[in-house]
């Protein structure tokens, strides 16, 4: 099992999702397209203690009842668990409404939290897909910063559309 959790890290790594170019617009705080209930917002972050770095953009439809993430890209360089980490949230996050965003996020905290024990709970980890891949990087509390760094730029991406609070 650990060897096909470390493959599809490397493998989200050397193939991942979502990295490609951000809308120039975007830079810094949230843009908004008139009349659609369309905005996005961007963020960068960097983990000192290795070097990893991300810039992650989200896009959202507010149109509906509460906010739906329509799109997730960022450009990064860093070791293969934070990029690979990226790659992941994207997949999982892309489609999905903000509550169901925040439970997969806390959900994948959650995991990381387990020391490498890993989540017994057949349903989260049906929730999180590859993202069980990171269980083993709960065991080295320096890693978890790495694997973590793609979601605190999403949660403060999130911040920057305005529509969620700071206390998140």
């Amino acid at each position: 099992m650990e060897q096909l959790y470390q493959q599809v890290i490397l493998d989200h790594a050397r193939h991942p999702h979502g990295r490609g170019p951000l809308d120039p617009e975007a830079e810094g705080a949230a843009t908004v397209a008139a009349g659609h209930g369309a905005c996005s917002a961007r963020s960068h972050q960097v983990n000192p203690t290795c070097g990893d770095e991300v810039t992650l953009e989200v896009s959202l439809d507010r149109t509906g009842t509460t906010p739906l993430v329509t799109d997730v890209r960022w450009e990064g360089q860093g070791c293969s668990i934070s990029q690979a980490s990226v790659s992941v949230l994207h997949d999982l996050v892309v489609g999905s409404d903000l509550p169901a965003v925040d439970h997969v996020a806390a959900t994948f905290r959650e995991l990381l939290a387990t020391r490498g024990a890993g989540l017994d709970d057949e349903a989260a980890e049906d929730l999180l897909g590859d993202a069980n891949a990171f269980t083993g990087v709960g065991k080295f509390p320096a890693r978890v910063k790495c694997a973590l760094l793609g979601w605190v730029a999403l949660t403060d991406a999130l911040v920057r559309t305005g529509v969620r609070g700071e206390d998140r």
